[in-house]
């Protein structure tokens, strides 16, 4: 029997505070919780039925009798980003943290940039993207300077208006820069291309965001998969945190509409291998901007499209919901959060059982579900305790 794996990562969505969450200034965070309170309970049948509420206690979703394999995972090591979550996911474990610049850009390496895209940059410091755009966009406009900023990831973000430079001159500059900084002190983990549009007053991204990823150190199971004759698809933005060699085919998912059309095409037409699949908006568009109604909205979304998965997935099927992180609305700050990331796992013999582990769990259980091969990465399967 050809067997099937769908691990999909749903954007910020933290289920409470790791142990080391107050070094990182989160204390008490809890993404999930914390919406859920703000909007006066969580309406989301379908995740409650697998059992979202046996997790942790959230307001409007109670735990039921029969949940699926479920839990809490937690990274092996430091940071709380997206490149972080998503790597450990797939056993690579980073045991330093990456370069952040909390307190902007040193002047060697804002001479650097400068020097790399041939231009001077405005802003140059930690900033809220949007804001950025609505405190910056006109003297962007003015002066044809990219905003460059950063946040309390290791990351490096440059924004652009379509008019002044177009997508490719903006993609060229951020793969530039990605090249630059592939090594040393200064190597963040990502370098993001923000495109937008609009007048004064009224600028927006566009969907044309793009990901340059510091190639990760070691091994991971994509690679592994790929070996054992699985195919390995990546949806949205999961693509960009690997080295593109690491998929056998990349698909869209730019917003989470688009992500979650992949993956029900995905679901029709795959005769086996993974899935792996990044659900963006409750971090883009709704947890940084402590959008709790937003990301509410968005996880009903998602609620809606597991609603038609289930019925089409069989006993060769492996449902993976999870996230990389948090990014709690109740934040002092509108960076992610230092959380668990809740783990719900829908297989023939799942069992009820709950697991806590790793993130790395994810994907050893998915090699030991496609291949019957022990990780021989970070991880333990819950296949195999099942």
């Amino acid at each position: 029997m050809s067997r099937r794996a769908f691990v999909v990562v749903i954007d910020a969505c933290g289920a409470g505070a790791l142990p080391d969450a107050e070094s990182y200034g989160d204390a008490g965070s809890n993404t999930l919780a914390h919406v859920a309170q703000a909007v006066g309970g969580l309406e989301l049948p379908t995740l409650q039925a697998l059992g979202l509420g046996n997790i942790l206690e959230l307001p409007g979703v109670a735990a039921v009798a029969a949940p699926v394999l479920h839990g809490r995972l937690h990274p092996l090591g430091p940071g709380k980003d997206s490149t972080t979550g998503h790597w450990e996911l797939m056993g690579v474990i980073v045991d330093e943290p990456p370069p952040s610049y909390p307190d902007g850009f040193p002047p060697e390496l804002l001479a650097q940039i400068e020097r790399t895209i041939g231009a001077g940059v405005i802003c140059a410091r930690p900033y809220d993207g949007v804001a950025a755009l609505e405190d910056f966009g006109d003297e962007h406009l003015a002066s044809g300077r990219p905003i460059l900023y950063t946040s309390q990831d290791s990351v490096l973000q440059l924004a652009a208006h379509n008019a002044v430079m177009g997508e490719e001159r903006l993609y060229a500059a951020c793969a530039a820069l990605r090249a630059a900084l592939a090594s040393g002190p200064h190597a963040v983990r990502r370098v993001i291309a923000r495109p937008f549009r609009g007048s004064a007053g009224a600028f927006e991204r566009t969907l044309g965001r793009r990901d340059y990823t510091l190639a990760p150190p070691s091994r991971s199971y994509l690679e592994l998969l790929r070996e054992h004759g699985a195919e390995v698809h990546a949806v949205g933005k999961a693509a960009a945190l690997f080295d593109d060699a690491a998929f056998s085919a990349v698909h869209p998912g730019a917003s989470n509409a688009e992500a979650i059309a992949s993956v029900e095409a995905l679901i029709g037409s795959l005769e086996q291998g993974l899935v792996f699949a990044n659900l963006i908006e409750t971090d883009q568009r709704y947890g940084h901007r402590h959008d709790a109604a937003g990301f509410h909205e968005a996880l009903q979304l998602i609620d809606a499209a597991l609603a038609r998965w289930l019925p089409a997935l069989g006993e060769g099927d492996l449902l993976v919901i999870t996230a990389d992180h948090g990014c709690d609305p109740a934040a002092s700050h509108t960076d992610h959060t230092r959380e668990y990331a809740p783990l719900l796992a829908r297989f023939d013999g799942d069992g009820a059982r709950r697991h806590d582990g790793p993130l790395a769990d994810v994907g050893a259980s998915v090699l030991d579900w496609l291949s019957a091969t022990e990780a021989p990465l970070p991880g333990r399967s819950f296949i195999a305790d099942a």
